[in-house]
């Protein structure tokens, strides 16, 4: 019991910080208004629609700008999904027709005109919200009539229409779209006078108002997309139930017919030679080599798999709705720093099992284990987003927060747990005793080799979750919406399931063949489908994405490779502790001298 209040009290305070910050909220916090109040219209950014990570401030370009631009204050998961919501110049208030009505009247000038057909020729959209709904369209069209290129006209549109929906005081609904037929030529540079208007159209509706954005979340259920996911769950759990009903068959019985043998051999002659993975007991258990860094890898692989069960819950009460800005970000900041502790206690307990000494510069192995590549991944990416002057820049401000809560949350937690995790006294439990020399390892064909092995490893892990996996990068690197989080969840599960057997039963065959040192294979046999995942991403790049340039290419590439190494270290974790389970249990069966 009081285990699961401990564990329930991170979840309690990241739901309370999320509910507390991340919400955001309209100006009018109730959203209620009465005939004739302005509702806040916010825009958000502008940016080339195949490349969600590069986006730009909305008034980068030179559209009409209120005479005061009013910044809205964001909260950190906001921040860091680069969104910088200023108030936008058309005024949009409550049930009251517009028709036509002028924005503002600017001269282009050259240099805006060419920056402006930039844009269209790019594909540049642009996000608003309007009472924390969001709406969006694209800035301008390319009409492409003639064959050659240099024949192409640019067009920007300079009218905006706004269909609102309203149950008595409230918004339900929002949709725009953009006037095809009012247009101004952007093919030539030269000077041009623009009038920007908007027309705005109310209509009542009987939607409820805690029903507003399930409009949003719909778009995942449509019937052909659970068809999809429903197969790619049916084909993970086909593999898991041939993976494990294959795997027990051949184990129980080879395992069994060991037993009978081993049992039968103790019986028969003394001086006969042992085989197998009876012959190597007495190396089986010697530590690895590295033991700091293999205890830290497993400290932060728990942390890593903690933190993901963490959003799992969070995901699935319904915190990550569509648009709710930020909050998966936020999550997952406060969340990290919480569940350090973890990390510091898992690695620095089992350093200590493992007999080292130097427990100090195993507890700030672990520590940078992770976050070390993440913080140079960041620097650097975070460097090229001030290049290129974009909202993923993050301001001077969050990045005081982040390294603030590093230093006042994650640090102190990560030592607190390293010396609980010192203090622990636990012993490693080994069935049998470990004798004083190494064993020589027979020669072995090269398929027993690491990389073979890690190859074979991580495929069948990765065929169980590759359909689902297109999904989560449509929604993360495009513009898809994912909110089937129970379908992920099961699918995580068969993750963990395959990763578990397919660990343990290379671990066999592995000590059958006389090669005593598993302990660094399984880990990274585990998490080997971490690799797979990288590989799809280079697959996904070129094959089913548009992205381009080289902001939008590092920001996928770099990112993911972050992800990719928190996969492999949680899913070695648990390649690992399943093969320990495993070889504890089958040397503990059996009568070793």
């Amino acid at each position: 019991m009081g285990k699961t209040m401990a564990v329930g009290v991170p979840v309690i305070i990241a739901l309370l910080i999320l509910c507390g910050v991340d919400l955001v909220r309209s100006d009018a916090s109730d959203h209620r208004y009465k005939e004739g109040d302005l509702v806040p219209l916010y825009a958000n950014k502008v940016g080339p629609f195949h490349n969600p990570s590069e986006t730009y401030r909305y008034f980068d370009l030179p559209f009409c700008s209120p005479d005061k631009v009013k910044e809205k204050k964001e909260a950190l998961g906001e921040v860091l999904n680069g969104d910088r919501l200023v108030s936008a110049p058309y005024k949009l208030e409550f049930q009251k027709h517009k028709d036509s009505e002028v924005a503002c009247k600017r001269t282009i000038k050259k240099e805006e005109v060419a920056r402006f057909r930039s844009a269209v020729n790019k594909d540049y959209y642009f996000q608003m919200y309007y009472d924390d709904l969001p709406i969006w369209g694209f800035i301008g069209k390319v009409d492409k009539e003639g064959k050659d290129p240099s024949e192409y006209k640019t067009y920007l549109y300079k009218h905006i229409h706004f269909d609102i929906s309203y149950n008595k005081d409230r918004v339900i609904e929002i949709n725009v779209r953009t006037d095809p037929n009012a247009l101004v030529d952007l093919t030539e540079d030269k000077e041009i006078d623009v009038e920007f208007m908007y027309t705005v159209k109310w209509k009542e509706t009987t939607t409820p108002f805690d029903k507003r954005m399930d409009k949003y979340s719909q778009s995942s259920s449509l019937p052909h997309h659970l068809e999809i996911h429903w197969f790619s769950i049916i084909n993970s759990c086909v593999t898991v139930l041939l993976l494990t009903g294959f795997l027990a068959t051949i184990l129980m019985r080879v395992l069994k017919n060991d037993f009978v043998k081993y049992a039968h051999d103790e019986e028969a002659a003394e001086d006969q030679e042992e085989t197998g993975w009876k012959y190597i007991h007495g190396d089986v258990f010697r530590f690895p080599k590295y033991k700091s860094l293999f205890a830290a890898a497993l400290g932060s692989g728990t942390q890593l798999f903690t933190l993901t069960i963490f959003i799992f819950i969070l995901a699935l009460v319904g915190v990550f709705y569509p648009y709710n800005r930020g909050a998966l970000f936020t999550a997952l900041v406060v969340i990290y720093a919480l569940t350090s502790g973890i990390a510091g206690y898992t690695a620095t307990s089992f350093y200590c099992q493992l007999e080292g000494t130097n427990w100090v510069r195993n507890l700030l192995l672990t520590g940078c284990l992770f976050c070390g590549p993440l913080f140079l991944t960041f620097c650097f990416l975070n460097t090229v987003a001030i290049a290129y002057t974009a909202t993923a820049a993050l301001p001077f401000g969050t990045i005081v927060v982040i390294v603030l809560i590093w230093t006042l949350v994650t640090s102190p937690l990560l030592v607190l747990g390293g010396i609980a995790g010192k203090n622990s006294k636990a012993e490693f439990q080994a069935p049998v005793r470990t004798t004083k020399y190494p064993r020589e390892i027979p020669p072995l064909p090269w398929y027993r080799a690491t990389i073979p092995q890690m190859a074979m490893a991580g495929f069948l892990p990765f065929s169980a979750i590759y359909i689902e996996l297109y999904y989560i990068f449509a929604s993360v690197w495009g513009h898809r919406i994912y909110t089937i989080y129970s379908i992920l969840f099961i699918v995580f599960i068969i993750l963990l399931i395959v990763t578990a057997f397919i660990t343990v039963a290379l671990t066999y065959f592995q000590l059958a063949a006389e090669d005593h040192e598993w302990w660094w294979r399984s880990f990274l046999c585990g998490g080997s489908t971490g690799i797979f995942i990288y590989a799809y991403c280079l697959y996904y790049y070129y094959a089913r994405s548009d992205m381009s340039g080289f902001m939008q290419t590092s920001f996928f590439f770099g990112y993911m490779a972050c992800i990719c190494y928190g996969f492999f270290l949680m899913l070695g974790t648990v390649g690992f502790r399943a093969a320990l389970l495993f070889v504890r249990h089958i040397y503990r069966s059996i009568k070793c001298e």
